[in-house]
């Protein structure tokens, strides 16, 4: 069976564009169908290796990928996407191991749904990742700690006067935290502030971000000094800490 498959050079602008990388070909045409019926437009891809040269040509709005995928596997698909585009991605696993959940994360994904896919669920965290990809409106909003720069508007983060390429989760959590420097923020505070919703107990991905914050912003994980874990309550923005 050939591996090519047909996909337009464009769609409507004004229509949000998802790229779907699943080879379950009957759950893909049924969240292109459910996406297509609440305003989106659906590409479908069935092969990992199509996946990264798709998201290149079409430049979606975000970028739906599952993990096991035949050609090239959804870790590595989402490594080489984020090496070139800060496209939200959500990841589809049917794994509830926190591997898993981690991997993705940690290779650049943005948030994850966990299969068997409930549609509106997919539905309400795609909305979401797009709603933070708009600009916040005329109103600049920006934020100075010393060395470190946050210029929502233009979703720029500049520390030392060098440029911090950072996901879209990652950029929201850490302005989540440097609006209210000084402030104690629970997980449940984080998620809700970004997703809209609450912390269930297992979801890694706020924990996930914040380590790759200190790093990217030069904060040591084992004493940070910037983003610091308040044991048992949660995450703290220190504005003196840089």
């Amino acid at each position: 069976m050939s591996a090519v498959q047909w996909m337009p050079d464009s769609l409507p602008p004004t229509v949000p564009q998802v790229l779907l990388v699943e080879d379950d070909r009957r759950l893909g045409e049924l969240v292109q169908r459910y996406l297509g019926e609440h305003g989106f437009a659906v590409v479908p891809v069935h092969r990992g290796d199509l996946a990264v040269e798709a998201c290149h040509r079409l430049s979606p709005q975000v970028v739906v990928l599952d993990l096991m995928l035949p050609g090239m596997g959804g870790i590595e698909v989402c490594r080489q996407i984020r090496a070139f585009s800060d496209v939200p991605i959500l990841i589809l696993t049917a794994c509830e191991d926190d591997v898993d959940q981690v991997l993705g994360l940690e290779s650049g994904a943005d948030d994850y749904v966990l299969k068997p896919v409930e549609p509106r669920l997919l539905l309400a965290r795609l909305r979401a990742l797009l709603r933070r990809q708009q600009p916040g409106g005329a109103t600049r909003s920006k934020a100075s700690f010393g060395s470190l720069c946050i210029d929502r508007a233009q979703r720029e983060v500049t520390h030392a006067q060098q440029r911090i390429d950072l996901s879209t989760t990652e950029f929201e959590i850490l302005w989540v935290l440097a609006s209210q420097p000084g402030q104690i923020l629970s997980r449940d505070q984080i998620l809700l502030a970004v997703r809209g919703i609450g912390f269930d107990g297992l979801d890694r991905s706020v924990d996930v971000c914040i380590g790759k914050l200190r790093r990217k912003l030069g904060d040591d994980p084992r004493e940070p000094r910037r983003i610091k874990t308040i044991w048992g309550r949660g995450y703290q923005f220190s504005p003196a800490g840089w």
